[in-house]
């Protein structure tokens, strides 16, 4: 019989989470009985509308969402700041969560910084670039007017950029190929082609957290908060405060419904410059 048997012996979240242990641990970790009320309120709700959440260790879902709290980030799947993501753990026997950064939550902590005047990823489209120089990071392209036209046309690429309020610049452009490639050396799931990664779901906005995720690790100025995000994103978070890479072992995601406001938000923004000013 398999080892996942074992969560069933365990006490489902909304249970656990109302347990006296993990209610001193949220009133410690947030120290404010309003806020830990608000957040017992979010998390719930979230987790109560993901069937396989449900089913994950709580413990993890717990943690993954203190990180989010703490990053003063929303667990709502619609506005795709953070996400809590069930996987099946073969080395523990059950199934756990596993906090995964949105694209727009490296936009939300990378604004909050002050250092950005702007910050803008978008897809390019089959025909639109002319030239990119990665030496003098210049790009120069030719969009497709036509929304309709541009949202079904070909992407052949993702490129991203920066703006300090200094007047510091930095840009990036990655093929579609390239990305392809990093998403099959980075997430077994979707090297197996099992169907439901996000990578599957929704590959470009995977690869607009990739390429936020690359120009701001890389030459961005990073917040504590921002640090402490990309050190822990894609892992699960024991309430122990460890944590491991999960989709970096042999273990499997499980088939999740994706929130249909969630793409319609990022299909919005998809070709849109995001300004600090704007946000």
């Amino acid at each position: 019989m398999s080892n996942l048997v074992k969560t069933t012996n365990k006490p489902k979240f909304s249970v656990a989470i109302q347990s006296d242990t993990y209610k001193n641990l949220i009133n410690n970790t947030l120290g404010d009985k309003d806020r830990a009320s608000r957040f017992i309120a979010s998390i719930s709700s979230a987790v109560a509308t993901n069937p396989a959440l449900q089913e994950c260790d709580a413990g993890t879902i717990l943690s993954g969402a203190l990180l989010g709290e703490s990053l003063n980030l929303s667990p709502s799947p619609q506005l795709g700041q953070y996400y809590l993501v069930p996987f099946n753990d073969s080395k523990r026997g059950c199934k756990v969560a596993q906090f995964q950064l949105g694209y727009k939550g490296y936009i939300q902590l990378a604004i909050r910084s002050g250092q950005y005047k702007k910050l803008n990823v978008l897809a390019i489209k089959k025909g639109e670039l002319i030239k990119y120089d990665p030496l003098n990071e210049e790009i120069e392209v030719n969009l497709i007017e036509d929304e309709e036209e541009r949202e079904n046309a070909e992407t052949i690429g993702y490129y991203a950029m920066f703006e300090y309020t200094n007047g510091f610049r930095k840009s990036l452009y990655w093929s579609k190929s390239k990305m392809e490639k990093h998403a099959l050396k980075y997430s077994k799931g979707y090297a197996a082609h099992k169907g439901y990664t996000f990578w599957e779901k929704d590959f470009d906005g995977m690869a607009y957290k990739t390429m936020l995720r690359q120009l701001i690790s890389k030459w961005g100025i990073m917040s504590i908060d921002m640090q402490q995000a990309v050190e822990k994103d894609m892992a699960t978070i024991n309430t122990d405060g460890t944590y491991e890479y999960v989709d970096n072992e042999e273990d499997t995601i499980i088939e999740q419904e994706e929130p249909k406001e969630e793409v319609e938000v990022q299909n919005e923004n998809t070709e849109k410059e995001v300004s600090m000013n704007e946000l």
